[in-house]
């Protein structure tokens, strides 16, 4: 099965990695994510959860990003879902308000990992201070966060890629931009977050993982699907939402999954192309497609992908 090309754009993205913000996504398509909660296996405490304080963080990055659909964290989920539960059962007040069963975004990727190793102070602590109990950093000293990172695919729960992040505070790198009010999924003291050396050194890991996780794009197929085929009426069921965009170009057809039949695993995937299409109205989630060639032939559930150039 042929893949998505966006090396152009992620080029554009790394070669912007220096600039002083992220940069945005501009016309390419999006896929699903969320982010678990980054185990802290270093062992290190401070005056805030430095697990927490990354998968914010990063969680924040990939929505500046727009490369993205940012979902909530597993957590988030559960208590949604526990929401959509309460409006069924018939003890709260119905309406268009009532969240409805059955209607979450699921992610296509998975992002987790694990913090391996803190180094508060990189030069033995020259130029510390402290001010109201928070160790701070000064010019003269750095801190140091390793960290390793997972993309998990969620339809085989296998990991796609990996990288280790070495996060190093007062390095000039991509700046995730990050700022006092966006600090509050975070607990402890926000203040010491923001002015301690190793809080400063997950900003540039983050800026390292959000580079990583869009060079991956190009090597995972962005995929929709046919929703309606009813004469001259094709819905796909993807939007703007997704990134797409009018006159966009897609190939449809029909994929046929290679099992292995000793273990059920699905090793790869061919598709026949039925048809292509551009995307002549997008809405936030559908897009109306016009045939361009193989029309009559374009089936409800069929796959859609981005064309190539």
């Amino acid at each position: 099965m042929k893949r998505v090309i966006l090396s152009l754009a992620v080029l554009a993205f790394v070669s912007s990695i220096a600039s002083a913000e992220i940069p945005k996504n501009k016309g390419n398509l999006r896929y699903s994510i969320t982010v678990s909660t980054f185990k802290n296996k270093a062992g290190w405490s401070g005056q805030w959860s430095i697990g927490d304080g990354f998968t914010t963080i990063l969680t924040d990055a990939l929505q500046q990003s727009g490369w993205f659909i940012v979902l909530g964290d597993k957590e988030m989920r559960v208590e949604a879902m526990k929401e959509q539960d309460f409006a069924a059962s018939g003890r709260a007040a119905g309406g268009k308000k009532a969240p409805k069963i059955g209607r979450m975004t699921p992610a296509q990727l998975l992002v987790k990992g694990e913090i391996t190793h803190v180094q508060s102070s990189t030069t033995g602590g020259k130029g510390r201070f402290s001010f109201k109990g928070i160790s701070l950093g000064g010019s003269k000293d750095s801190a140091e966060v390793n960290i390793t990172m997972y993309v998990v695919d969620s339809e085989t729960g296998q990991v796609v890629s990996s990288s280790k992040l070495v996060g190093k505070s007062g390095r000039k790198g991509l700046s995730v931009g990050y700022h006092g009010s966006k600090l509050g999924g975070l607990r402890g003291d926000l203040a010491g977050f923001k002015k301690d050396n190793v809080g400063k050194a997950c900003e540039d890991a983050v800026g390292q993982g959000l580079e990583f996780l869009v060079q991956q794009l190009a090597d995972i197929p962005w995929e929709g699907s046919v929703m309606l085929a009813k004469g001259d009426k094709i819905i796909m069921n993807r939007g703007s939402r997704e990134g797409v965009a009018a006159d966009a170009r897609f190939t449809i057809g029909e994929i046929e999954e290679l099992v292995d039949e000793d273990t059920g695993e699905v090793l790869d995937s061919e598709m026949t192309i039925i048809a292509t299409a551009k995307a002549a109205k997008v809405k936030e989630k559908i897009s109306y497609l016009t045939p361009l060639t193989g029309g009559d032939k374009i089936k409800k559930g069929m796959s859609v992908f981005a064309a190539q150039e």
